[in-house]
């Protein structure tokens, strides 16, 4: 799950236990697969799609040799297996904002456990571009401040010379922001210092946010979250929910 929470959603990573792992290597698998075959075979330096892929399957601490392996299932598949992408767009309780994007090879199951999340957790699934305005596409590095013993300002210098557009100080750490299309080049310089990145994607960053106070909707925002991280086919849930203080 990616919104603007960005330290919290890397404690909740973290915490995840080894099940809930294995679900996430089994998406970022499928996003392997769909990578090397749409972005033009398994050469991550010519294959910008896969090298983006694989700068995210690090993130979440996937091991390099199931990395390789999910490439090379993916060049040794014949075919029968085809993913689509299907982006879905709505509201949470309270108008909190929701981009679910999936990879599916069944659309009528997929529409219809994405649409009962919503409903079952006091939302409403819309219609394409509903929500997508409010949110920009960028690539999101995410660096804890523990990680590093470089100073600040040669950071901030370092990113913004590899190409990053923003850069962002946070008592936890550090938020570098990128455009999509330099995204790994941006990732690349930093790896190359040596500094372990907490997180790594290109993301729906929110350009406005929205509470829920309301304990029931609470509830209901915890089990729309959980049923749609809980399906196969959703891949990536953005959202523009802040906690209230």
């Amino acid at each position: 799950m990616s919104g603007h929470s960005k330290f919290a959603n890397i404690k909740h990573k973290k915490g995840k236990n080894d099940a809930a792992k294995g679900k996430i290597f089994t998406k970022i698998g499928r996003e392997i697969a769909v990578a090397v075959k749409e972005g033009g075979g398994s050469d991550p330096t010519i294959n910008r799609k896969l090298r983006d892929v694989i700068v995210k399957a690090k993130s979440n601490n996937m091991p390099n040799d199931t990395i390789q392996r999910s490439i090379k299932k993916a060049v040794g598949e014949d075919g029968s297996v085809s993913y689509e992408h299907i982006t879905y767009e709505g509201y949470g309780p309270n108008g909190v904002a929701v981009i679910v994007e999936t990879l599916t090879d069944n659309r009528n199951r997929t529409a219809a456990n994405v649409r009962a999340a919503f409903s079952k957790g006091n939302g409403n699934m819309g219609t394409s571009g509903c929500v997508a305005f409010m949110f920009d596409k960028k690539g999101q590095i995410v660096i804890e401040r523990e990680a590093t013993d470089m100073d600040e300002d040669e950071l901030m210098m370092l990113a913004i010379e590899a190409g990053a557009e923003d850069f962002e100080s946070e008592d936890e750490g550090f938020t570098v922001i990128t455009d999509p299309e330099v995204f790994s080049d941006v990732y690349a310089a930093i790896e190359a210092t040596g500094i372990e990145m907490a997180q790594a994607e290109i993301t729906m960053v929110p350009q406005t946010l929205a509470t829920i106070t309301a304990e029931s909707d609470l509830k209901g925002w915890d089990k729309m979250i959980g049923l749609l991280e809980d399906d196969d086919d959703v891949q990536n849930i953005y959202h523009n929910y802040e906690e209230a203080e």
